[in-house]
């Protein structure tokens, strides 16, 4: 595949040379020089969205059964392949640990089947007829050609999340890789030639060519991941167009400690959501609210698991790799000193890892006594940080973990059913999880409420948010009916404003 590393775009089955600029790819765990990416120029992207809109037309002419078989063949080509190479490079981009890049790629053949078969098997509905004789249901089209914008953290999948459905839906596909990320999302999309010509489109750039996918009267639909305040812009310019979007804006996600708690499993569960990734996970847990009786024992716990980690190149043999930059790194320490310097208490980390000089490393840390006011609590930090904050109740815990702008997902650890229960209604969160954290599933819906988003990925909310539904109303012979014009004259008022006769 190296000849794919030459900066080029993917419009299926085809690699074509950008003509557009060019930007060099360091990674983060070496700071060595992995390859270079370019962007389309702007005449470039114009023609592959016509080309798209073009395939798209008779994508959508074709049979469901046909369409899923197509679908089919792409999980096909993913699940016969050797991925290694694919997983190294995502892991020489962005610093993620090979297992998990790896395993980002292996869950992703799963979803292409899974909105095969729902496309195929829920294309519609028949209502109950209002009118004796007469056919009346609802059915699907599609909205034309979407637009899929990913981040760094998951460069693969989450795309393909969003990219399944609207295929399966009918649409064609435009993904705008991420710039961490493009070569090895280039690299990926090969798996997709099975696809009719034209059909789908990847290209590499900044937000320049996010805004000019956004605003063209050739795309029709739009789905993003990233920051809160990128999916609120995108929503506003998305609406001014009447574009429908899927806005998932990563989220400060709360767990909280019940007094009733496995201690040692849920520190155990805690260290995994807190630092997967290098806490660069949408849904890490970032804000730890733990009850007053159980808050010193959890704290120990989670110091001892934590400090079993280790910290490396994500190509060794480590939990914890590299931020994704410098900057991301800064952003994180300074966000570490803020608190310490309005008086929290670092338990463990806070700093450079001593034994790794060069890349972007944090050490996986725990900070108790933090508030309300400092921005630890309330900014998606993005890196191996987990505030713990102490609560004087379980009720406590579930208020204060609800006092955010966000709501992506919440968690809780308990042994308490009546806990669980009131922790499910009580959370303002679009996901929640009792006991088993960062579990996801291909037929639930994915996404969040408050500043955290708009819509839903996965599930039948997934597909739908892909298609717009058109009600018909067939009946099968053309004959009058009772209330076509011209009325009666008896169902108007005289004058004297009574009923003609």
């Amino acid at each position: 595949m190296t000849d794919l590393l030459a900066p080029s775009y993917y419009l299926a089955p085809e690699y074509v040379a950008t003509q557009g600029p060019l930007h060099d790819v360091e990674d983060p765990a070496t700071l060595e020089h992995v390859g270079q990416y370019g962007e389309p120029s702007s005449a470039q992207l114009d023609t592959i969205l016509d080309r798209v809109n073009a395939a798209q037309k008779l994508w959508a002419a074709m049979d469901c059964k046909t369409r899923a078989g197509i679908l089919h063949r792409v999980a096909d080509a993913m699940e016969q392949a050797d991925m290694t190479e694919i997983a190294v490079m995502m892991t020489r981009e962005i610093g993620k640990p090979y297992p998990e890049a790896i395993g980002e790629i292996a869950n992703i053949p799963p979803v292409f089947r899974y909105f095969a078969e729902m496309a195929r098997d829920d294309a519609g509905r028949i209502a109950g007829s209002m009118q004796p004789g007469s056919f009346q249901f609802q059915t699907y089209a599609p909205y034309g050609v979407s637009v899929h914008i990913v981040p760094y953290n998951f460069p693969l999948i989450l795309g393909c999340w969003t990219m399944a459905a609207s295929l399966a839906a009918g649409n064609g596909v435009v993904l705008k890789a991420s710039p961490a990320g493009t070569i090895c999302t280039l690299m990926f999309m090969k798996f997709f030639d099975a696809l009719p010509r034209d059909l789908i489109a990847c290209v590499g750039g900044g937000a320049e060519v996010g805004k000019a996918l956004i605003s063209s009267p050739k795309t029709h639909a739009i789905a993003f991941t990233g920051s809160a305040e990128v999916g609120r812009q995108i929503a506003i310019e998305a609406a001014s167009q009447m574009k429908p979007c899927v806005i998932e804006g990563g989220g400060s996600d709360p767990m909280v400690i019940s007094r009733h708690a496995d201690i040692q499993v849920a520190a155990a569960g805690a260290v995994t959501t807190a630092y997967l990734q290098s806490g660069q996970v949408c849904t890490s847990a970032e804000r730890i609210y733990v009850e007053d009786a159980v808050h010193d024992e959890f704290v120990a716990a989670m110091v001892e698991k934590t400090r079993q980690l280790r910290v490396g190149n994500g190509l060794g043999v480590a939990e914890i790799g590299p931020l994704v930059s410098r900057a991301a790194r800064d952003r994180v320490l300074a966000w570490i000193d803020t608190a310490r310097d309005k008086g929290a208490t670092i338990a463990i980390g806070g700093g450079v890892p001593a034994d790794q000089p060069k890349g972007w490393y944090v050490e996986p840390t725990i900070v108790t006594g933090v508030t309300a006011e400092m921005d630890l609590h309330e900014t998606e930090i993005f890196g191996p940080v987990v505030s713990i904050i102490r609560t004087a109740s379980f009720e406590d815990a579930l208020t204060q973990a609800n006092a955010s702008r966000f709501g992506l997902g919440a968690s809780v650890f308990t042994s308490d059913l009546a806990e669980a229960h009131r922790a499910i209604e009580a959370f303002e969160a679009g996901m929640v999880w009792v006991n088993n954290p960062l579990v996801d599933n291909d037929a639930l819906p994915f996404g969040g409420i408050k500043s955290s988003g708009l819509g839903r990925a996965l599930g039948k909310a997934g597909l739908d948010a892909f298609r717009q539904p058109k009600m018909v109303i067939l009946d099968p012979v053309a004959k009058m009916a009772d209330w076509w014009y011209p009325y009666p004259d008896d169902w108007f008022l005289d004058a004297g404003g009574r009923k003609h006769v």
